[in-house]
């Protein structure tokens, strides 16, 4: 059986972020369902459109989002006030905590990646292989 990635649909600025290290949590009102993913693919939404890195999943917190944001704060990428509006009206909140992380040499248009591609809203399970060329990982820098 083939593993699988999860691909979310991130914005320029927090991609930047997640690649230059100074943001090691993702925030989401849900998470996918198969627990088994261990690798994200981020996928840069407009103006970029690309998908630029994946990184490895070190662990998702669930907890209610104070609690959430006490113990992800030091490394969230983003304000109290961003955080508190897009978790508004929500009993829990998710981080996915960011493990190693590998930029793309050249980005990847999704469109000759994926078939009949349109950016998740959450997110999208993708092949292992995106991002490979013939099982050769040289196209990746690690971060």
């Amino acid at each position: 059986m083939r593993s699988m990635k999860v691909l979310l649909s991130i914005k320029p600025e927090f991609a930047e972020r997640i690649l230059n290290g100074t943001k090691r949590f993702e925030f989401r009102r849900s998470v996918f369902t198969n627990r088994s993913v261990q690798t994200v693919v981020l996928y840069v939404t407009q103006p970029v459109s690309k998908i630029v890195g994946e990184f490895d999943i070190a662990q998702i917190i669930t907890e209610q989002p104070d609690g959430l944001w006490r113990r992800t704060s030091d490394y969230a990428g983003i304000s109290r006030e961003f955080f508190d509006a897009y978790f508004a009206g929500r009993e829990s909140a998710h981080a996915i905590e960011v493990g190693t992380v590998r930029k793309f040499d050249e980005p990847i248009d999704p469109n000759l990646a994926i078939d009949n591609f349109t950016p998740p809203q959450s997110y999208m399970y993708v092949s292992d292989q995106i991002g490979r060329v013939l099982g050769d990982d040289r196209q990746f820098s690690l971060i």
